[in-house]
This record gives C-alpha cells, sequence and structure tokens, in this order.
C-alpha cells in the first residue's frame, strides 16, 4: 500500500500554537513570529496530514541546532512519538489524534543547549520544513531540573521578565537612580542574542551552560577582543559617537549593533551592566545591575589602594597606578555552580566593563558571591579581582617637596571605606535594596577579618599567575609575599572628622561647605587641618581642583570646631561646560594633631543637585488608544542650559525620540509632547532624560497602566 503516491502520509502544515505556548512559556512578550520555548517544559504543536496518521506509519521530528546537526554531538534530536523518550533527554508524545491532524507534546531535556533550532518533520521518505521553522529554546528559571531555576515567582517577574529598571550611581553618600530601559523583548533584540551566542563560537555542548554562556557574553558585551556591543571610552570626548551619558537604555545599542555588525560608540560601566542584563534576562538567565560604592580597581591586586595628596589634601592624579571609582556596576546572574564544591550555588558575579584580562581576554565572572565573602578567591572565575573591588583597604600618603625630591608621609589606614553600599533595584518595587552583607560580613566584624586573612594568604604581587586560573593560585609556601591585614591605628586625642555642605549643591550657585573637627580626649589640643575641593568624573580622576583651606585648630577635651570652605560658582562653571562626563564634589581634609602621632584623612563625595523634569500624562491607558504625554522642565539655576536635548522612551507606547531644546535661560520652561500609542497591557514605564552642555544627566520615570 504505502508504495501507492496517494496513500503515502505527507504533512501539509503546522500550527506552532504561539499563543498557547508562549504564555505558558513566559515568553508571549517577545516581539518576534517565531515560537519562543523554555527548556525543560512541555510545549505543543498541531500536525495537518494528507490523510490520517495510522499506527504503521513513519513519523519523526528532527530539531537540530548549528550549521551542521549531528546526532553524535547531541546537536540533532530525533524525536519519535512512538518511541517516549529519547536518548538525548527530550521526550515526545501524541496528545491527540484525529481525521487528518495530530497533536504532538515536546519537552526539550531541562539541559539543552540554548539557541536556535530548526524544526523538519519526517513521514516515511517524504520530509516537510514549515515556514519560519526556527523554534528559539531559553533558559528555564521556572524548572526545577534547570539549573538556572530560581524558585520564588516574584523574583523571576523581576530579574528575567522586568524590561525596565534603574541603575544606581552618585557616590556613597549621595546615591541616586538613573532609569534604564532593558527592553529584552523588544525587535530583534533576542535575535541580536542569538547572534552573540554564534559569535562566540562555543562548542554547542557549552551552551547548555549557564557558566560558559554567561562568561562568554561578559566578554562579548565590551568589544575589546571580539568586535563586540560596545566601545568603553573614558576620554572626556564623545565626538565621534554617543556620550555613555545620552543612553536611557539597552534597545538602541543593541538593535544599532544587530545591524552594522560593529561596536557601538560609546560605553561606560553602567551602559556595560544595563547592556549585560538585557542579554541575560532575554536568554533566560535571571541577572540584576548590582552598584558598588567605593570600588578599588586594584591593579596589584595586593587588596590594597595607595591615595597620594599634595600639602593642601589635593589628591594627585599622576601618582596613582590604583584607583577608586566612586561607583562601579556590574551584574549578578542566578545558577548552580556544578562545576565548585559544593555550597557555591545563587548569585554569581559577571562584569563586561574591560578593566583587566582574564584568561588572555576582557572578560570577568562568574564569581560566586559566597566565595567573595567567605575569602575563598582562589575559586573561578575571578574572584580575587571582585574581592578586591569591595574589600581592599586605603592607603593614605602626603607628598612633600624636600630638598626638590618628593617626600612620602604614610597619614592614615583606613579599612571601612572600600566596597559601601551595594545596592541593586528591589524586588517588586521602584527601591533600592542594600545587598552589601551578600557580599562581605559586616565590617570589623570577626568573620570580615578571618575571610580578609585567608584571601589575603591566596594573593600574591602582581604578575606571578593568572587570575582566573583555579590551581595556579593555591597559596604558595613563600610567606614573604604574604600581604598583611592592615589595622586601622587608634587615636589618643579621639581626633574625628566630618564633611559637609551647609546649602543645597546647585550648579550655578557657590558651593558651601564645611569642615568640622572633634576631639574627645581631656587635653589641649592644637591641630593643623587642611581641606581641599575637587571635581571629579566617576572613576575617581580629578577634573580640576577649585580651591583650599588651611588652618590651625585648638581644641579643649570634647570639643569641636567648623571650618567652612567656600567655592564660588566661577570657580567650577568652565569645567562643567569642558567636561563630557558627569562630575562630582571631592572634598579631602587631612587634621594632625600637634605633639602626637594623631593623624587622620577624610574624604568625602557630593553630587550636584538638578531642577526635576516633569511628566503629565493619564494614570490609565486603553490598549492600542492614543494618549499624549507631555515632559516639563524648568530651568531653576541660576545659569543657562546650552545644547539641551530631551530624551524619551516607553517600552510598549513609543519609540525612542529625541528633542532639541536649544539654550535654557534661568527660568524658561520648556514643553514637549509625544503621543503614545499602547501596544501591550500591564505597567509601562516612560523614561525622560535632558542633556546639555553643562548638566550631563537629569532623567525621570512614571508609570502608567495599560488596560484592555
Amino acid at each position: 500500500m504505502s508504495g501507492n503516491a496517494g496513500t503515502d502520509l505527507k504533512v501539509t502544515g503546522i500550527d506552532f500554537l504561539k499563543s498557547q505556548n508562549s504564555g505558558l512559556h513566559h515568553t508571549d512578550a517577545y516581539n518576534i513570529k517565531n515560537l519562543v520555548v523554555r527548556r525543560g517544559q512541555a510545549f505543543q504543536l498541531r500536525l495537518s496530514f494528507s490523510r490520517e496518521l495510522k499506527d504503521a506509519d513513519k513519523l519523526v521530528l528532527h530539531f537540530g541546532i548549528g550549521e551542521k546537526p549531528m546526532k553524535v554531538r547531541g546537536t540533532l534530536m530525533s524525536l519519535n512519538p512512538r518511541h517516549e523518550k529519547d536518548v538525548s533527554g527530550w521526550q515526545i508524545s501524541i496528545v491527540k489524534n484525529s481525521s487528518k491532524e495530530c497533536l504532538l507534546s515536546v519537552t526539550s531535556s531541562p539541559s539543552a543547549p540554548v539557541g536556535k533550532y530548526t524544526l523538519n518533520v519526517k513521514t516515511g521518505t517524504n520530509i516537510y520544513k514549515p515556514e519560519n521553522d526556527a523554534v528559539y529554546l531559553l533558559f528555564n528559571p521556572w524548572c526545577e531540573g534547570d539549573v538556572v531555576f530560581l524558585a520564588d515567582e516574584a523574583q523571576r517577574k523581576e530579574y528575567v521578565l522586568n524590561d525596565t529598571g534603574c541603575i544606581y550611581v552618585g557616590s556613597a553618600y549621595s546615591i541616586h537612580n538613573r532609569p534604564w530601559n532593558f527592553g529584552q523583548f523588544e525587535e530583534l533584540i533576542l535575535d541580536t542574542c542569538m547572534y552573540l551566542l554564534d559569535k562566540s563560537k562555543p562548542k554547542l555542548s557549552n551552551r547548555k551552560d549557564p557558566v560558559f554562556v554567561s562568561r562568554a557574553m561578559s566578554a562579548l558585551v565590551n568589544s575589546n577582543d571580539d568586535s563586540g556591543v560596545l566601545l568603553g571610552n573614558w576620554s572626556g570626548n564623545y565626538n565621534s559617537g554617543t556620550s555613555p551619558m545620552d543612553w536611557i537604555g539597552s534597545v538602541a545599542i543593541l538593535q544599532q549593533y544587530y545591524k552594522t555588525k560593529k561596536p557601538v560608540r560609546y560605553g561606560q560601566c553602567w551602559v556595560f551592566a544595563g547592556v549585560l542584563t538585557t542579554v541575560m534576562r532575554c536568554l533566560g538567565i535571571p541577572s540584576r545591575c548590582v552598584s558598588n560604592f567605593n570600588s578599588a580597581h586594584d591593579t596589584e591586586e595586593n587588596l590594597r589602594v595607595d591615595i597620594y595628596l599634595n600639602e593642601f589634601g589635593e589628591k594627585l592624579n599622576r601618582m596613582s597606578f590604583d584607583s577608586i571609582w566612586n561607583f562601579h556596576v556590574w551584574n549578578d546572574v542566578w545558577m548552580k555552580r556544578t562545576d565548585l564544591p559544593e555550597g557555591f550555588d545563587g548569585w554569581q558575579a559577571i562584569d563586561s566593563t574591560p578593566q583587566e584580562q582574564s584568561q588572555g581576554i576582557f572578560q570577568c565572572g562568574p564569581c560566586p558571591l559566597k566565595a567573595i565573602r567567605e575569602g575563598d578567591v582562589y575559586l573561578p572565575f575571578d574572584s580575587k579581582f571582585v574581592y578586591a573591588e569591595v574589600n581592599a583597604d586605603k592607603v593614605y600618603w602626603v607628598v612633600k617637596k624636600v630638598n626638590g625630591k618628593d617626600k612620602y608621609t604614610r597619614i592614615s589606614t583606613e579599612t571601612q571605606g572600600i566596597g559601601m553600599n551595594i545596592s541593586t533595584k528591589a524586588v517588586g518595587q521602584d527601591k533600592r535594596e542594600d545587598i552589601t552583607a551578600q557580599y562581605k560580613f559586616p565590617e570589623g566584624s570577626k568573620e570580615e577579618r578571618r575571610a580578609m586573612q585567608k584571601a589575603s594568604s591566596f594573593i600574591h604581587p602582581s604578575g606571578m599567575t593568572p587570575r582566573a586560573s583555579f590551581s595556579s593560585s593555591r597559596p604558595m609556601d613563600d610567606v614573604a609575599s604574604k600581604p598583611r591585614v592592615l589595622h586601622e591605628e587608634v587615636s589618643k586625642t579621639g581626633l574625628q572628622l566630618e564633611i559637609t555642605n551647609k546649602a543645597a549643591l546647585y550648579p550655578g550657585s557657590p558651593l558651601e561647605l564645611a569642615i568640622t573637627v572633634k576631639t574627645s580626649a581631656p587635653g589641649s589640643w592644637t591641630i593643623n587641618l587642611a581641606s581641599s575641593c575637587q571635581l571629579q568624573s566617576y572613576t575617581g580622576k580629578v577634573e580640576a581642583s577649585l580651591g583650599y583651606v588651611k588652618e590651625t585648630v585648638k581644641l579643649e577635651g570634647k570639643s569641636e570646631m567648623q571650618v567652612p570652605l567656600k567655592i564660588a560658582a566661577d570657580a567650577y562653571m568652565k569645567t562643567l561646560a569642558s567636561v563630557e562626563d558627569e562630575v562630582l564634589i571631592h572634598v579631602t581634609a587631612i587634621a594632625e594633631v600637634q605633639g602626637t602621632d594623631d593623624k587622620l584623612t577624610k574624604e568625602m563625595t557630593m553630587s550636584f543637585e538638578y531642577p526635576p523634569i516633569t511628566i503629565q500624562m493619564p494614570e490609565t491607558a486603553k490598549l492600542n488608544k492614543e494618549f499624549t504625554c507631555a515632559f516639563i522642565f524648568k530651568n531653576k539655576l541660576n545659569m543657562p542650559l546650552d545644547n539641551c536635548k530631551l530624551l524619551v522612551e516607553g517600552l510598549g507606547l513609543f519609540k525612542m525620540a529625541t528633542f532639541d531644546e536649544g539654550d535654557v535661560k534661568p527660568g524658561r520652561i520648556i514643553k514637549s509632547e509625544i503621543i503614545c500609542t499602547p501596544t501591550r497591557l500591564g505597567e509601562k514605564k516612560i523614561v525622560a532624560k535632558l542633556t546639555s552642555t553643562e548638566i550631563k544627566g537629569i532623567s525621570v520615570e512614571k508609570t502608567i497602566t495599560i488596560t484592555a
């Protein structure tokens, strides 16, 4: 019978049941025609045949990944509904077979390689290839068998499905949020992630493993070795691209990269972290942006950052090899670490900002937060580097010229100033969550110093071992090379310094600062105080020295005195306009008590304050029904803002738009409007950012609920 063409079984169509499957797989938001499913979870397909499917008919579904799918490599799955289980861990079964239609259920292995699979169906000698034959398979945090399984539904909503958020920036005592649109479901974003997976040229078997995938993506989001997504630039000159301050989300960056296949100019740490969050969430790996305040960029891996000051307390750029960034942003990703001893599952740090090579490439992580917390810095990947970012000690030196030569005097040591207020967006709310305790034990606690002692025993002078190799970074016998764990000196006089601002720090107005000197021990004390104010970029680079004060303060017993430090607006206005980065106000104070060894250094970094942007729009709107959104800004500063640009974006509402507002004089109000057409239900966010020559980023976000 089967030789007769009339009775040959042919497939006449496949229905991928996209809306049913994508709802169950939490993939309904992806803006793509193809079916997107998660591994380890059943999805259904409806096949139409030229005649009814009989028991004797041969029916095999082939799912293939990569250029040449092969069974032996595990990149070709041949699924026969008559044999329920395939060797690859995939399953297929017939749910319903009636007249000329057959409903099939397919479950991929929870450890299948993620990526783009092609599907064809073989019936006897006939092969049917559907249009849109690519099925996208992603990691599955909802599946207990998947190594990225995350048990908490609210966390999955935040760390996998939330396409908006914010990144914390500023300084340790002046933290503010910068809204960021991740946009992992937008047009072309999934295809960009697939392109990056292909570009990482992994053995396809490596695509099963989120450790490999997250490490490869930390390398590919920067362009240093592999023509990846973003070119980093900290030079202050962004003429040949977009200033890092001018991005408000990842979508425009990834879409431009996919269209041109060339690195997008330019990124700094929060841009790299924002884009890497998008890529991770898009692929189904739970991810969050992490901001570390006072982040040590310790080039020698000796857990010590040396800070050199002149006699006025001004920081000397030229001498420092190490640096302390006011903040640095990286990512945490959630996964089981089957490659490590037990106990290191959960959050892992990864970082795509190119700072240092690891195994010859600019990549960093994944590194278990537990390894950082407990000082197990021999564990892969790059745990020494991340440990130093959150745990280094600061040593202050004053440099004075004596007989024409530099003389260095160690003033003080600070063991608690680095790795402060480590922050991420809270789950399900627009609030900051402090996650410092996940990275380190409380400062000064027994556990913290024990972890420091352990970490110090693994950390060698620079250049002796590659930091990512597992075996060669075991401790050596050479005791002499072990750095000491530093302790802060105990003060005789109870000397303390406080740095405050007496009025709001508005650009265009004088900066009214004050240094309070305190003593608490009985006796008469004479204190030499030097304090300076500088403008610096977020990486700690000094952009301008604005002024200083030098005074001798006399105190009796438990008492205090406030010394003012006032900076006229003219002292910094030129710098504001000439530097293309956002600048912070940095105050340093040095105090020495005469006739004692008491010396103290204190630093404080503060942000300028800006007038707000107001967004006017309804609280709710209907799907596919237009509404108007207005952006209003009044320049309340004592200075004009030149070349103002307003950048706005609303995912699921309107595409990113830019309004050129020209020069905005003091007191002037600007208003721009955009027509929005909601294409998706639920809570949606509108983000707006104003940039100008003088001020680099005033931003705001507002939520609207879209109903049917």
